[in-house]
């Protein structure tokens, strides 16, 4: 949620960001409604100062007033609710270098990192390489589920939780992140993360809070009627309210999680799109990073997290490339995005695996999540949160990059330890 003030003080810029993002919302009916507003609150506060004054003597003028004053809240309350609807509407202001854009065609490639591999053999996609070494059933689990819904078997289930082990391992070791802090801002903060399982399932009017439950994006979701819950789409749908109503001191920042969830999704806006395997799934398992900064580190934090992010898939050895998202193809809580997709050799191209979103002060504005600084003076705090293994996608990665000619798979060297003997 954009901050009022910013509205009326700027409201070229709003409109401005709101083109970049291809955001349909009239700045001018919310800047209307805020100013008639602010006179009906005045009038009511007028006439409860009024009512005050009124003697045993003034019964008739004291009720004539106070029916004046409900009618004046009925008005108040009709136009606060159009007003609050439409905020919530707004988009976060795309950061200063975002590119402007209107689609994915737009996103700008930063950097690709990693060799591609050469194979000498006639190479096979992910699927009938796991099929063939029992490590994924997609035909069974479409029996028992339906489409979009694959079993983890054998080496793949070992797999997801020696990728979960060794990201809780490298974002809880302070002389891995400063080799990592270092080489984005010397000194930076080293603080390590707080792994967390967070819940599964959110309360609706918390959703909201996260700006993941605003109109159009209920489709997206599962919601549990009897229970008035949804099932998350990710992690950082219940580690973003870890602090919501909440006054975070500024000698404890940043505040730093990395948590391990079920993801549920509905994919409504994929109908025909990888309906095959388990790149595009309606549950799959997630490791997320979020952290609560103050407002001029939140950048830093950002660059922090995606160095983190490519550290984690060069030490798989797996090639792949940093996308800065344009205006026009982020989310509407986004002010800044970046995502990394990883090399799949039997489609020739990248693919999405990762990606890391700055929410600024949009998230926690209406989180009421705060920070009070050293001279006492309140801001909202700034939040982040990024992908660090998107488990399913990262074990195709691996089965396609590190496939070898007899149908086996090389399983990255920093994975090995972890993995439990079966």
């Amino acid at each position: 949620m954009l901050d009022i003030k910013l509205i009326r003080q700027n409201p070229e810029l709003v409109k401005e960001g709101c083109r970049k993002k291809r955001a349909q919302v009239d700045v001018d009916r919310i800047l209307d409604l805020d100013k008639k507003r602010g006179i009906f609150l005045k009038e009511i506060e007028d006439l409860r100062h009024k009512q005050k004054s009124f003697g045993k003597e003034q019964i008739g003028e004291a009720k004539k007033n106070k029916e004046e004053i409900k009618k004046l809240e009925e008005d108040f309350k009709e136009i606060d609710s159009e007003l609050q609807k439409l905020i919530l509407l707004l988009p976060n202001l795309p950061a200063d270098d975002v590119p402007e854009g209107k689609d994915e065609n737009d996103n700008v490639v930063l950097r690709e990192v990693g060799e591609k591999p050469n194979f000498n053999f006639i190479l096979k996609d992910y699927l009938e390489i796991a099929e063939k070494l029992d490590w994924i059933d997609v035909g069974r689990a479409a029996k028992v589920s339906g489409s979009r819904f694959g079993y983890l078997k054998n080496t793949a289930a070992l797999l997801e939780f020696a990728l979960a082990s060794y990201v809780f391992n490298v974002l809880t070791d302070e002389k891995i992140l400063k080799s990592i802090a270092d080489k984005v801002k010397e000194g930076y903060s080293t603080k390590p993360f707080v792994p967390v399982v967070p819940p599964a399932m959110i309360k609706p009017e918390v959703f909201k809070k996260m700006a993941r439950l605003d109109p159009g994006q209920e489709e997206e979701r599962y919601f549990l009627p009897k229970d008035d819950l949804y099932l998350i789409g990710s992690a950082e749908h219940t580690l973003g309210p870890l602090h919501m109503d909440e006054i975070l001191l500024e000698d404890s920042l940043p505040i730093r999680y990395i948590g391990f969830s079920s993801s549920f999704r509905r994919e409504s806006g994929s109908y025909g799109k990888d309906t095959r395997g388990i790149i595009r799934v309606h549950q799959f398992d997630k490791l997320e990073m979020e952290s609560f900064t103050a407002p001029e580190n939140s950048i830093l934090e950002q660059n922090f997290i995606v160095a983190i992010q490519e550290y984690l898939m060069a030490s798989l050895g797996i090639p792949y490339r940093v996308i800065m998202i344009c205006a026009g193809d982020m989310g509407g809580p986004d002010a800044r995005q970046l995502d990394i997709e990883a090399w799949i050799p039997s489609e020739n191209k990248y693919r999405e695996t990762h990606t890391s979103d700055l929410m600024t002060d949009y998230q926690s504005r209406r989180l009421n999540t705060k920070i009070k600084r050293k001279n006492g003076e309140m801001q909202f705090a700034h939040m982040n949160d990024a992908t660090a293994f998107a488990i399913g996608r990262t074990i195709i990665a691996i089965i396609e990059n590190f496939q070898q000619a007899d149908g086996s798979v090389k399983i990255p060297e920093v994975l090995e330890k972890y993995l439990v003997k079966s």
